[in-house]
């Protein structure tokens, strides 16, 4: 049975963190907040729900699940190379809504779809999230919806669609951005923007000392 965890509440949201990292050790789907959209999500390592949650989306694996982490620090031992440009992207706009697309470092054990060797990263700007996250370590995460429908903005417009395939829903309210973070690929021999969201092609251009034409133009 599905419940859902007020997270606003200082006591609520300990109760909520607490059975939500218990349904991720135990390989269940949970949805949290993040400063995007909602997401849904798992541990990372657990190819069992990783495939229950493409399975959940009515996604199949041509379109790979991204891993949050809970700080900068992770990154180093899910990459091939963390490469300059990474660090760069990742002290500019680590918590947040940047997501990069890297060569992961390939004795990792999971199986998070057809990546071609690479995984998609970021680090999101959200209390609760980051809160899960440092407990659970890497979570393979997807927007919070059946694919092709409205990616939710809130806990209960989640729960609308996924029901009791979900364990916990975490809510932290309407999230600040409501839109999908921005996507860099950085495992190609140019830097380029695969979709352009929560940050401009401009601010991504500038730290990475590029123009946003070039960036947005290279694909």
């Amino acid at each position: 049975m599905s419940k859902i965890y007020r997270c606003e509440e200082s006591e609520t949201r300990a109760s909520g963190v607490a059975a939500a990292v218990e349904a991720v050790q135990s390989g269940r789907l949970v949805v949290l907040p993040t400063d995007t959209l909602y997401g849904l999500g798992c541990d990372a390592f657990d190819n069992a729900a990783v495939a229950n949650l493409l399975a959940t989306k009515h996604r199949g694996p041509d379109m790979p699940v991204p891993v949050l982490v809970g700080s900068w620090d992770t990154i180093q031992g899910l990459v091939r190379e963390y490469s300059p440009q990474a660090k760069a992207l990742v002290e500019a706009f680590w918590p947040g809504g940047l997501s990069i697309v890297v060569p992961q470092a390939p004795s990792l054990p999971w199986n998070l779809g057809d990546t071609r060797g690479t995984v998609m990263l970021r680090m999101p700007l959200h209390p609760v999230a980051i809160e899960l996250l440092r407990q659970t370590g890497p979570m393979a995460v997807s927007s919070a919806n059946i694919s092709g429908q409205q990616p939710p903005t809130t806990a209960v417009q989640a729960k609308q669609q996924l029901g009791s395939a979900v364990s916990v829903y975490l809510d932290g309210g309407t999230t600040p951005v409501g839109q999908p973070s921005s996507i860099v690929d950085l495992a190609g021999p140019l830097p380029r923007l695969l979709r352009e969201g929560a940050i401009s092609a401009e601010r991504i251009a500038e730290v990475l000392g590029m123009d946003a034409d070039t960036l947005r133009g290279a694909r």
